[in-house]
């Protein structure tokens, strides 16, 4: 049974917050709305949003021992 290391989940969890992160910046460069349920996510939430999954991206990719 294979499973997975702790630098593997680290790596792959780092490149999912980054993509995260990049996301919320594109979101704000090219100004897009996203909509839930009819309520419209204020930009405000994206920043907190860039500096919580960017923090969680260099964590990950940082403890993982890969840049």
């Amino acid at each position: 049974m294979n499973t997975l290391s702790q630098e593997t989940f680290l790596l792959v969890a780092g490149v999912i917050f980054l993509l995260v992160s990049i996301m919320h910046v594109l979101r704000l460069a090219f100004k897009w709305h996203v909509t839930l349920d009819g309520w419209t996510l204020p930009k405000w939430v994206s920043w907190i949003a860039i500096f919580i999954s960017g923090f969680l991206a260099y964590a990950g990719l940082r403890l993982s021992g890969r840049h």
